[in-house]
């Protein structure tokens, strides 16, 4: 199978993921190197008739007031490349990598950036002969675009710098050669317009996502597995109820919750409840057996989830437009043959897009973290023993210890969620003079999305305990593939052991690309 890129089709999130994870060849069709070609065609114009084109014949950044000829084109690119290649930090996975390689190359295929297209091409190569460039994590002011990430990438495709290839980290200019692929030959613009745009954030902002976007899915059922285990009631979920309140992600929640626990042994009819209540009723004042309504982290799951869901559309649909876009400066548009300065490298958008990705992963943190606590506290947890331990408890203290790590995770998460897109710096001698961070605000959402699953792991793993000691029997059609999936990774722990494994495992298993089970009656 080869993806191809073609004119006029948008490019989605999840050909995005697809392409880096499975090394999907990527190919350009016939019109858009078309359109590539009549690009640069018209730059070329624009360059014989002497016009004064920013990073064509004149410097960058805090030197855009001085003039180079276009003599000079390609020293003026190799050192743009060079002195803007200053991350530092732990390299990028190979799969976000491709991930931000694809996302450059859909943005410059749009055909209005001039770049050379042999250059592209060169890209495309690069990308499709499994080479990775080393892209050091830190330090992206995201605003003249991912200058950092991409220059090591551009820094790669000329020849210079470093990659992997084979599992193994070597020189540029070596990777380029067993792959048969000679280095690009930078014209006026050319390293401009490989490095000068948003492509860095959006790709892995993309893998990021993806990956919240899975678990956020399975979440709402591991939500219906703790309602069953903490035997709460179902009727707050009755779709005739959030009629009157006409959010959808807060109706779509509610409605899975409802359709799911249908078959439910487990969960409660509110009518049993207060027919018991109405049982007990007396002459005086006094406690009843039972509480006619349950606690927020239980009964409120669709106010609480349903603007998590919601929220995660609007991300998807931003970082789409961002990956679907041409985000360099200056863009030459054939249609129009002109040039227009521009700042279409801002990537404010996916800046507080990936700040608002950390916020409503940090909702579903702190829905976790409260209902572990129910699971664990025996005076809130409708009649299961202390910290789920039904074997020896004192002489064994069951799963106390596991909230210790997600108490921790819940706090440091929350820090974590100081958002990014608002704490602009000013550089480049006060040209730069307001930036996104958008890099560093996906990397922060991808912090924010492991400690989320590690809570989410343990508040799953806590839903299966109580559940086999209320007897799994009584589990619903639709829970009970996630908690067969969950035993093949945990067993029912009747003995205190490490359950640090069991924790990744199930944390992993919940961002894995088929995480995500089916919804209620097969919709």
């Amino acid at each position: 199978m080869t993806f191809v890129v073609e004119s006029g089709e948008r490019v989605r999130l999840h050909q995005v993921e697809n392409v880096a994870e499975q090394r999907t060849p990527v190919e350009l069709a016939a019109p858009v190197r078309a359109r590539v070609h009549s690009s640069r065609e018209i730059l070329e114009k624009f360059v014989e008739d002497e016009r004064v084109i920013y990073g064509v014949n004149t410097s960058m950044g805090g030197f855009v007031d001085h003039l180079v000829p276009v003599t000079h084109a390609r020293r003026l690119q190799e050192n743009l490349i060079n002195a803007v290649a200053t991350n530092v930090g732990e390299y990028l996975d190979d799969t976000t990598v491709r991930a931000v390689m694809l996302s450059r190359i859909v943005s410059l295929a749009r055909g209005n950036s001039a770049v050379t297209p042999a250059n592209l091409d060169t890209l495309v190569a690069v990308l499709n002969a499994g080479i990775v460039p080393c892209v050091p994590q830190k330090g992206s002011l995201g605003t003249s675009g991912d200058l950092g990430p991409l220059a090591a990438i551009a820094l790669v495709c000329a020849g210079q710098w470093k990659a992997r290839l084979g599992g193994r980290t070597l020189p540029g200019a070596e990777a380029l050669a067993e792959a048969g692929i000679a280095p690009m030959e930078l014209g006026y613009k050319d390293g401009l317009a490989l490095i000068n745009g948003t492509s860095g954030m959006v790709g892995l902002g993309t893998m990021v996502y993806r990956a919240a976007q899975r678990l956020v899915d399975t979440y709402q059922m591991v939500s219906a597995l703790s309602v069953e285990g903490l035997a709460g009631m179902m009727k707050p979920f009755d779709p005739r109820v959030h009629t009157v309140k006409p959010h959808k992600g807060q109706r779509e929640v509610a409605r899975r919750l409802w359709e799911g626990l249908a078959d439910s042994g487990l969960a409660v009819n509110e009518q049993d409840t207060e027919r018991t209540l109405a049982g007990e009723m007396g002459t005086a004042a006094k406690a009843g057996s039972l509480a006619i309504e349950d606690a927020y982290s239980i009964r409120c799951t669709p106010q609480i989830l349903g603007p998590v869901v919601d929220c995660l559309a609007r991300i998807a649909e931003t970082l789409e437009d961002e990956l679907n876009s041409s985000n360099d400066n200056p863009i030459v548009l054939p249609e129009e043959a002109e040039v227009f300065h521009n700042g279409h490298f801002h990537g404010q958008y996916v800046s507080m897009a990936m700040d608002h990705l950390s916020i409503a992963l940090t909702t579903v943190t702190n829905l976790a973290n409260r209902r572990v606590d129910r699971f664990l506290d025996k005076s809130n947890s409708n009649g299961l023993p202390a910290f789920l331990c039904s074997v020896d408890p004192g002489l064994r203290l069951g799963l106390m210890g596991g909230q210790f790590m997600t108490a921790s995770l819940t706090a440091e998460t929350r820090a974590l969620t100081v958002p990014m897109s608002i704490q602009s710096l000013t550089t480049t001698a006060d040209f730069q003079d307001i930036v996104s961070f958008g890099f560093v605000a996906a990397r922060r959402a991808r912090e924010v999305l492991t400690n989320t699953a590690y809570v989410v792991a343990f508040e799953l793993l806590c839903a299966c305990q109580a559940v086999d000691i209320r007897g799994a029997d009584g589990l619903s059609s639709w829970t009970r593939p996630l908690y067969e999936r969950t035993r093949k990774i945990v067993p029912f722990l009747d003995r205190d052991e490490t359950i640090t494994d069991y924790v990744e495992a199930l944390a992993a298993d919940l961002l894995a690309a088929d995480s995500a089970g089916p919804s209620p009656s097969g919709r």
